[in-house]
Protein backbone atom coordinates (compact mmCIF):
# COMPACT_ATOMS: atom_id res chain seq x y z
CA UNK A 1 0.00 0.00 0.00
CA UNK A 2 1.63 3.73 -0.80
CA UNK A 3 2.71 5.51 2.09
CA UNK A 4 -0.45 8.26 3.28
CA UNK A 5 0.57 11.69 1.72
CA UNK A 6 0.01 14.62 3.66
CA UNK A 7 1.12 18.55 3.31
CA UNK A 8 1.78 20.71 6.36
CA UNK A 9 1.68 24.45 5.15
CA UNK A 10 3.84 26.35 8.02
CA UNK A 11 4.62 29.53 8.22
CA UNK A 12 7.44 32.14 7.04
CA UNK A 13 8.84 32.86 9.93
CA UNK A 14 11.38 30.66 11.72
CA UNK A 15 9.70 31.27 15.63
CA UNK A 16 5.90 30.02 14.43
CA UNK A 17 7.87 27.41 12.44
CA UNK A 18 9.34 26.25 15.95
CA UNK A 19 6.13 26.75 17.58
CA UNK A 20 4.06 24.31 15.29
CA UNK A 21 7.13 22.08 14.72
CA UNK A 22 5.46 19.48 17.24
CA UNK A 23 2.72 18.93 14.30
CA UNK A 24 5.25 16.79 12.78
CA UNK A 25 5.43 13.93 15.33
CA UNK A 26 1.95 14.07 15.52
CA UNK A 27 1.32 13.46 12.08
CA UNK A 28 3.44 10.16 12.41
CA UNK A 29 0.93 9.57 14.98
CA UNK A 30 -2.16 9.79 13.16
CA UNK A 31 -0.95 8.53 10.15
CA UNK A 32 2.21 5.89 10.34
CA UNK A 33 4.44 5.83 7.41
CA UNK A 34 3.13 9.05 6.50
CA UNK A 35 5.62 11.41 4.14
CA UNK A 36 5.03 14.80 4.91
CA UNK A 37 5.67 17.97 2.20
CA UNK A 38 6.29 20.66 4.03
CA UNK A 39 5.98 24.04 2.52
CA UNK A 40 7.21 27.10 4.50
CA UNK A 41 9.68 30.34 4.06
CA UNK A 42 12.75 29.95 3.23
CA UNK A 43 14.41 30.94 6.19
CA UNK A 44 12.48 28.47 8.43
CA UNK A 45 13.14 25.68 5.26
CA UNK A 46 16.24 23.98 6.81
CA UNK A 47 14.40 23.33 10.21
CA UNK A 48 12.39 20.62 8.46
CA UNK A 49 15.45 19.12 6.27
CA UNK A 50 16.14 16.51 8.79
CA UNK A 51 12.54 15.81 10.52
CA UNK A 52 11.43 12.20 10.37
CA UNK A 53 9.13 11.79 7.57
CA UNK A 54 9.41 14.93 5.98
CA UNK A 55 10.09 13.60 2.33
CA UNK A 56 9.79 16.96 0.40
CA UNK A 57 10.81 20.66 1.79
CA UNK A 58 9.01 23.60 -0.54
CA UNK A 59 10.35 26.99 0.04
CA UNK A 60 8.10 30.03 0.13
CA UNK A 61 9.65 33.12 -1.64
CA UNK A 62 6.60 36.06 -1.46
CA UNK A 63 5.97 37.24 -4.61
CA UNK A 64 3.47 40.34 -5.48
CA UNK A 65 -0.52 39.44 -5.61
CA UNK A 66 0.28 36.60 -3.76
CA UNK A 67 2.19 34.45 -6.44
CA UNK A 68 3.99 32.22 -4.09
CA UNK A 69 0.59 30.61 -2.89
CA UNK A 70 -0.09 30.18 -6.90
CA UNK A 71 3.01 28.78 -6.83
CA UNK A 72 2.75 26.39 -4.19
CA UNK A 73 -0.44 25.68 -5.61
CA UNK A 74 1.10 24.35 -8.86
CA UNK A 75 3.32 22.13 -7.11
CA UNK A 76 0.61 20.43 -4.83
CA UNK A 77 -2.43 20.40 -6.84
CA UNK A 78 -0.97 16.98 -8.59
CA UNK A 79 -1.24 14.69 -5.83
CA UNK A 80 -3.78 12.76 -4.30
CA UNK A 81 -3.31 14.00 -0.29
CA UNK A 82 -4.76 12.07 2.30
CA UNK A 83 -4.24 15.32 5.15
CA UNK A 84 -3.46 18.72 4.01
CA UNK A 85 -2.74 20.78 7.21
CA UNK A 86 -2.61 24.60 7.31
CA UNK A 87 -1.22 26.66 9.96
CA UNK A 88 -1.27 29.56 8.46
CA UNK A 89 -4.86 29.51 7.45
CA UNK A 90 -5.40 30.02 3.51
CA UNK A 91 -7.14 29.06 1.12
CA UNK A 92 -5.00 27.05 -0.53
CA UNK A 93 -6.29 23.41 1.54
CA UNK A 94 -9.82 23.87 -0.09
CA UNK A 95 -8.58 24.11 -3.54
CA UNK A 96 -6.29 20.64 -3.51
CA UNK A 97 -7.58 16.80 -4.03
CA UNK A 98 -7.44 15.85 -0.11
CA UNK A 99 -9.12 13.49 2.06
CA UNK A 100 -8.76 15.52 5.05
CA UNK A 101 -8.32 19.42 5.46
CA UNK A 102 -7.21 20.65 8.81
CA UNK A 103 -6.89 24.53 8.56
CA UNK A 104 -6.37 27.11 11.02
CA UNK A 105 -9.13 29.69 12.33
CA UNK A 106 -9.08 32.28 14.63
CA UNK A 107 -11.99 30.03 16.51
CA UNK A 108 -8.70 28.41 17.96
CA UNK A 109 -7.74 31.69 19.44
CA UNK A 110 -8.69 31.39 23.31
CA UNK A 111 -5.99 33.14 24.85
CA UNK A 112 -3.96 29.58 24.81
CA UNK A 113 -0.59 29.37 24.25
CA UNK A 114 0.11 29.15 20.81
CA UNK A 115 1.62 25.41 20.87
CA UNK A 116 -1.21 24.61 22.62
CA UNK A 117 -3.27 26.55 19.42
CA UNK A 118 -1.49 24.24 17.09
CA UNK A 119 -2.10 21.19 19.17
CA UNK A 120 -5.70 22.04 19.20
CA UNK A 121 -5.62 22.37 15.50
CA UNK A 122 -4.29 18.55 15.03
CA UNK A 123 -6.82 17.21 17.79
CA UNK A 124 -4.34 15.98 19.99
CA UNK A 125 -4.65 14.76 23.60
CA UNK A 126 -1.59 17.19 24.81
CA UNK A 127 0.43 19.97 23.88
CA UNK A 128 2.63 19.05 21.07
CA UNK A 129 6.07 19.96 22.10
CA UNK A 130 7.89 22.05 19.32
CA UNK A 131 11.48 19.95 18.25
CA UNK A 132 14.61 20.69 16.97
CA UNK A 133 15.28 18.67 14.12
CA UNK A 134 19.50 18.36 14.36
CA UNK A 135 21.35 16.28 11.58
CA UNK A 136 25.22 15.37 10.99
CA UNK A 137 25.76 18.81 8.54
CA UNK A 138 24.25 21.61 11.04
CA UNK A 139 26.56 19.92 13.94
CA UNK A 140 29.51 20.09 11.30
CA UNK A 141 29.16 23.47 10.82
CA UNK A 142 28.91 24.48 14.41
CA UNK A 143 31.47 23.06 15.28
CA UNK A 144 33.51 24.55 12.41
CA UNK A 145 33.12 27.89 13.84
CA UNK A 146 32.54 26.91 17.91
CA UNK A 147 36.01 24.53 18.12
CA UNK A 148 38.69 26.86 17.09
CA UNK A 149 37.80 29.38 19.34
CA UNK A 150 38.05 26.50 21.66
CA UNK A 151 41.69 25.83 20.99
CA UNK A 152 42.21 29.16 20.47
CA UNK A 153 42.50 30.96 23.64
CA UNK A 154 38.43 31.18 24.37
CA UNK A 155 39.06 28.58 26.89
CA UNK A 156 36.69 25.35 27.37
CA UNK A 157 34.13 26.76 29.67
CA UNK A 158 30.53 26.66 29.19
CA UNK A 159 28.76 29.09 26.40
CA UNK A 160 26.16 31.15 27.24
CA UNK A 161 24.21 31.94 23.92
CA UNK A 162 23.12 35.48 23.03
CA UNK A 163 20.17 36.34 20.49
CA UNK A 164 20.56 39.82 20.69
CA UNK A 165 18.30 40.80 17.21
CA UNK A 166 14.49 40.68 16.91
CA UNK A 167 13.06 41.69 13.29
CA UNK A 168 9.77 43.22 14.58
CA UNK A 169 9.83 46.58 15.20
CA UNK A 170 10.06 47.26 19.04
CA UNK A 171 11.22 43.52 20.33
CA UNK A 172 15.20 44.39 20.23
CA UNK A 173 16.67 45.73 23.36
CA UNK A 174 19.19 47.97 22.63
CA UNK A 175 22.51 46.80 21.76
CA UNK A 176 24.79 49.01 23.95
CA UNK A 177 22.59 46.82 27.12
CA UNK A 178 23.84 43.25 25.55
CA UNK A 179 27.50 44.88 25.69
CA UNK A 180 26.90 45.82 29.43
CA UNK A 181 25.18 42.69 30.10
CA UNK A 182 28.28 40.93 29.39
CA UNK A 183 30.69 42.83 30.93
CA UNK A 184 28.35 42.57 34.23
CA UNK A 185 28.60 39.06 33.47
CA UNK A 186 32.12 38.49 33.01
CA UNK A 187 32.48 40.48 36.42
CA UNK A 188 30.21 37.76 37.82
CA UNK A 189 31.95 34.73 39.57
CA UNK A 190 29.29 32.40 38.01
CA UNK A 191 30.42 32.99 35.01
CA UNK A 192 34.24 32.51 35.78
CA UNK A 193 35.86 31.14 32.29
CA UNK A 194 32.46 31.20 30.84
CA UNK A 195 32.41 31.83 26.94
CA UNK A 196 29.73 34.24 25.06
CA UNK A 197 28.35 33.67 21.60
CA UNK A 198 25.95 36.09 20.25
CA UNK A 199 23.97 34.17 17.19
CA UNK A 200 22.09 35.71 14.64
CA UNK A 201 21.32 35.88 10.33
CA UNK A 202 23.70 37.88 8.46
CA UNK A 203 21.93 41.01 8.65
CA UNK A 204 22.24 41.02 12.71
CA UNK A 205 26.11 41.84 12.95
CA UNK A 206 25.33 45.41 14.17
CA UNK A 207 23.53 44.49 17.68
CA UNK A 208 25.57 41.61 17.92
CA UNK A 209 29.12 43.83 17.98
CA UNK A 210 28.86 45.62 21.11
CA UNK A 211 27.93 42.06 22.96
CA UNK A 212 31.28 40.62 21.25
CA UNK A 213 33.45 43.73 21.78
CA UNK A 214 32.65 43.67 25.72
CA UNK A 215 33.12 39.74 24.78
CA UNK A 216 36.57 40.49 23.49
CA UNK A 217 38.66 36.71 23.57
CA UNK A 218 35.96 34.45 25.52
CA UNK A 219 33.71 35.59 22.45
CA UNK A 220 32.64 33.22 19.97
CA UNK A 221 30.97 35.35 16.70
CA UNK A 222 27.99 32.90 15.50
CA UNK A 223 26.29 35.83 13.03
CA UNK A 224 25.93 35.09 9.61
CA UNK A 225 28.04 31.89 10.20
CA UNK A 226 25.27 29.86 8.73
CA UNK A 227 21.92 28.47 8.34
CA UNK A 228 19.06 28.48 10.99
CA UNK A 229 19.89 24.53 11.75
CA UNK A 230 23.22 25.36 11.72
CA UNK A 231 22.58 28.58 14.66
CA UNK A 232 20.65 25.84 16.37
CA UNK A 233 23.37 23.23 16.38
CA UNK A 234 25.90 26.09 17.62
CA UNK A 235 23.02 27.54 20.52
CA UNK A 236 22.83 22.99 20.69
CA UNK A 237 26.04 24.01 22.19
CA UNK A 238 25.62 26.26 24.61
CA UNK A 239 24.26 25.43 28.12
CA UNK A 240 22.54 28.80 28.46
CA UNK A 241 20.62 30.85 26.17
CA UNK A 242 19.20 34.74 26.43
CA UNK A 243 17.68 36.34 23.83
CA UNK A 244 14.96 38.63 22.55
CA UNK A 245 11.52 37.70 21.69
CA UNK A 246 12.80 36.02 18.44
CA UNK A 247 12.76 32.85 16.43
CA UNK A 248 16.25 31.61 18.18
CA UNK A 249 14.44 31.90 21.40
CA UNK A 250 11.94 29.35 19.91
CA UNK A 251 14.92 27.25 18.80
CA UNK A 252 17.08 27.23 21.99
CA UNK A 253 13.49 26.36 24.06
CA UNK A 254 12.89 23.40 21.80
CA UNK A 255 16.23 22.22 21.73
CA UNK A 256 15.66 21.89 25.74
CA UNK A 257 18.42 24.57 26.57
CA UNK A 258 17.64 26.74 29.58
CA UNK A 259 16.40 29.75 27.97
CA UNK A 260 15.08 32.88 29.29
CA UNK A 261 13.23 35.39 26.65
CA UNK A 262 13.25 39.25 26.63
CA UNK A 263 9.85 40.67 25.80
CA UNK A 264 8.74 43.85 25.28
CA UNK A 265 5.45 45.29 23.45
CA UNK A 266 4.63 41.68 22.60
CA UNK A 267 1.93 38.67 24.12
CA UNK A 268 5.08 37.02 26.64
CA UNK A 269 1.88 34.74 27.64
CA UNK A 270 1.54 33.51 24.25
CA UNK A 271 4.69 34.32 22.78
CA UNK A 272 6.96 33.00 25.80
CA UNK A 273 9.26 30.34 25.50
CA UNK A 274 7.87 26.81 25.73
CA UNK A 275 9.27 23.99 28.11
CA UNK A 276 10.46 23.59 31.89
CA UNK A 277 13.43 25.40 31.63
CA UNK A 278 12.43 28.44 30.29
CA UNK A 279 12.09 32.00 31.77
CA UNK A 280 10.98 35.48 30.76
CA UNK A 281 11.56 38.83 31.77
CA UNK A 282 9.63 41.49 30.71
CA UNK A 283 9.37 45.40 30.87
CA UNK A 284 5.85 44.77 32.15
CA UNK A 285 4.78 41.56 33.66
CA UNK A 286 1.25 42.41 34.16
CA UNK A 287 -0.59 40.09 31.28
CA UNK A 288 -2.88 42.32 28.57
CA UNK A 289 -0.42 45.11 29.79
CA UNK A 290 2.68 47.05 27.38
CA UNK A 291 5.87 48.86 27.84
CA UNK A 292 8.76 49.25 26.02
CA UNK A 293 11.62 47.06 25.75
CA UNK A 294 13.81 49.93 26.65
CA UNK A 295 12.59 49.85 30.39
CA UNK A 296 14.49 46.99 30.88
CA UNK A 297 17.05 47.71 32.89
CA UNK A 298 20.69 46.03 32.63
CA UNK A 299 20.31 44.98 36.34
CA UNK A 300 17.16 43.50 36.10
CA UNK A 301 18.20 41.41 33.10
CA UNK A 302 21.49 40.60 34.91
CA UNK A 303 19.07 39.18 37.37
CA UNK A 304 17.21 37.63 35.52
CA UNK A 305 20.34 35.44 34.23
CA UNK A 306 21.75 34.75 37.54
CA UNK A 307 18.29 32.93 37.96
CA UNK A 308 18.26 31.30 35.85
CA UNK A 309 21.87 29.77 35.80
CA UNK A 310 20.90 29.36 39.91
CA UNK A 311 17.71 27.38 38.50
CA UNK A 312 19.23 24.53 35.96
CA UNK A 313 22.43 22.65 36.03
CA UNK A 314 24.43 23.33 32.79
CA UNK A 315 27.48 21.28 30.71
CA UNK A 316 31.00 22.82 32.23
CA UNK A 317 32.47 21.16 29.01
CA UNK A 318 31.16 23.16 26.87
CA UNK A 319 31.33 20.10 24.02
CA UNK A 320 28.03 18.52 21.84
CA UNK A 321 26.63 16.17 23.71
Amino acid sequence: MPAPQVLFVTSNRIGDCVISSGVIREIARQLPGAEITVACGRPPAPLFRAAPGVARVIPLDKKPLSGHWLDLWGQARGTRWDLVIDVRGSALAWTLNARRRLVYSRRLETGRRKVETASALMGAAGPLDPEIFLDDRARAEAAAVIDPHLAGGAGPGPILALAPIAHQPGKSWPADRWGALVEKLKAEPRFDGWRFMPVGGPGDRPPATPALEAAGPRGIDFVGKGDILASAAAIDRAALFVGNDSGLMHVAAAAGRPTLGLFGPTEWWLYGPWGPRTRTVASNEVRGQFAPIEDLTVDRVFSAVLDLHDAFPNRVDGAAP
